[in-house]
């Protein structure tokens, strides 16, 4: 789906490299690779093989961040990377990742993804204990309580921390002589170790493995910390793992179709849903459409399903920057118009299968369905690869508040209204879950709480409320 105005935003991204004498260079090329994941600041921090970190980050792409960088001065065999997206903490400088801090007894690299919802209580409780926090990001909170303990950074302290924290993370740690990965005990958010060489890699998403010719390992366990070293990998846990509940817009949106999550690959994933919402909605037509990009692959699985074409009804221009990054609500709607455009050579005068991702706010929706109807099309029905979206999440995704959500406050007959469609019809929970569940001998379960309501992690949001995705 088109990243829909003030709706679905991505998280954050996080790529490490330990071993390798381009560890700079590489972890630039993975965080591009997962660019999607973050487009409002990014971040290295390179080990220069002695007592010192070094930083490099910026707001803006990738390749904005670092088109001046000397990749030369940012030597060293250990880097860790980060992409963001805002969830907590104002669009700032110094809010861009890794943070980066320096002690009397070593330095600390943190890049995160996901959402502490119990950082407002906590920071509050360190500043009552002296500290001074230089940000207003929820990532600051951790390295506070790491050096809390008064020992060095190590596999205790990190895990004395990681114990007071409550909500879906998956960070990425790197000191002098180690490197850190660490997933919440109920494993919301992705992330892999791969290798390459002799060299260990650490990813948000296996695409950034493809992108550098690394090869996949396993993925991070919830409610493990993994050390990386010279001397290999170990692996302990900080918490009992719990039922894994990856994220279910993971698999319907944020992330890459060429990656894998919890062995499962997110564009076959995608098709069979597409493949489902045909069994489930069927409807006469002449063809099928997907609005570009994610939901392409679904467009594609409702189509080899039901029979009908699949067509290009719709073009994206790849020129045109995400829409929610527009600054006011008039340029971000402006925005979808120049981004998306539809084909009245093949639309003209057809009965067309709209398909999307997931409806938000259905700001964008309407637009498209109307922008289809000028152009000629005679019938628009807008099948959903996904249950309805009826509730915030807390684990870091920006969603809107409740109020603000179509599903939530409206029928499927009025929303039909509302964004001028023929009909609209949404993938149930059962399709979303047979479509991600494709072995249940290895796979451990996905969180769908902003379509059923049911949070894997409960403790501390009734209070933390106001602050998240601040």
């Amino acid at each position: 789906m088109l990243a829909e105005v003030n709706g679905i935003n991505e998280e954050c991204g996080v790529f490490g490299i330990w071993g390798h004498e381009k560890a700079a260079e590489l972890t630039y090329y993975g965080l591009h690779s997962m660019q999607h994941r973050g487009q409002e600041g990014a971040g290295i921090v390179v080990n220069d093989g002695g007592e010192e970190l070094i930083s490099h980050k910026g707001m803006g792409l990738v390749n904005d961040v670092f088109k001046h960088a000397k990749f030369e001065a940012l030597s060293g065999r250990a880097s860790a990377g980060h992409v963001r997206y805002t969830t907590q903490g104002a669009k700032a400088i110094e809010n861009v990742q890794p943070l980066l801090f320096r002690t009397q007894t070593g330095s600390m690299a943190l890049a995160h993804n996901g959402n502490i919802m119990n950082a407002h209580k906590l920071r509050g409780e360190l500043e009552d204990q002296g500290s001074i926090l230089q940000t207003s990001s929820d990532t600051e909170v951790l390295a506070h309580l790491i050096k809390q303990s008064g020992m060095q950074t190590n596999e205790e302290s990190i895990a004395e921390a990681l114990n007071k924290i409550v909500g879906a993370y998956a960070y990425l740690i790197l000191t002098e002589d180690k490197m850190y990965a660490a997933l919440d005990p109920s494993g919301i958010r992705p992330l892999s170790i791969g290798k390459l060489g002799d060299a260990y890699v650490v990813a948000s998403e296996t695409c950034a493995f493809d992108q550098i010719g690394a090869t996949f390992v396993r993925e991070v366990l919830p409610g493990e910390l993994v050390t990386i070293s010279d001397e290999g990998t170990r692996s302990t846990r900080f918490a009992t793992s719990e039922q894994r509940s990856m994220c279910a817009m993971e698999y319907v949106y944020l992330s890459r179709p060429d990656s894998d999550l919890n062995h499962v690959n997110v564009h076959a994933t995608r098709k069979r849903m597409g493949a489902e919402l045909a069994k489930e909605s069927p409807v006469e037509a002449d063809m099928v459409i997907g609005v570009p990009d994610s939901s392409i692959s679904a467009a594609i699985g409702y189509a080899e399903e039901s029979g009908l074409p699949y067509e290009m009804g719709i073009i994206k221009n790849r020129y045109v920057g995400r829409t929610f990054i527009q600054p006011s609500q008039d340029l971000r709607e402006q925005g979808v118009k120049m981004k998306l455009a539809p084909v009245r050579g093949i639309v003209e005068g057809k009965r067309i299968v709209m398909i999307d991702d997931s409806i938000v706010r259905g700001t964008t929706s309407k637009r498209i369905v109307h922008m289809l109807k000028e152009a000629g099309a005679l019938e628009i029905h807008v099948r959903i690869a996904s249950p309805s979206i009826q509730h915030p999440c807390y684990y870091g995704i920006d969603m809107s508040t409740r109020d603000e959500l179509i599903a939530a406050n409206h029928t499927t007959e009025e929303m039909c209204d509302i964004i001028g469609a023929d009909s609209v019809a949404y993938l149930s929970e059962v399709g979303l879950e047979k479509a991600i569940v494709k072995d249940k001998t290895i796979h451990q379960g996905i969180c769908m709480a902003c379509m059923t309501g049911n949070y894997p992690v409960k403790e501390e949001r009734e209070r933390e409320i106001s602050y998240t995705n601040g």
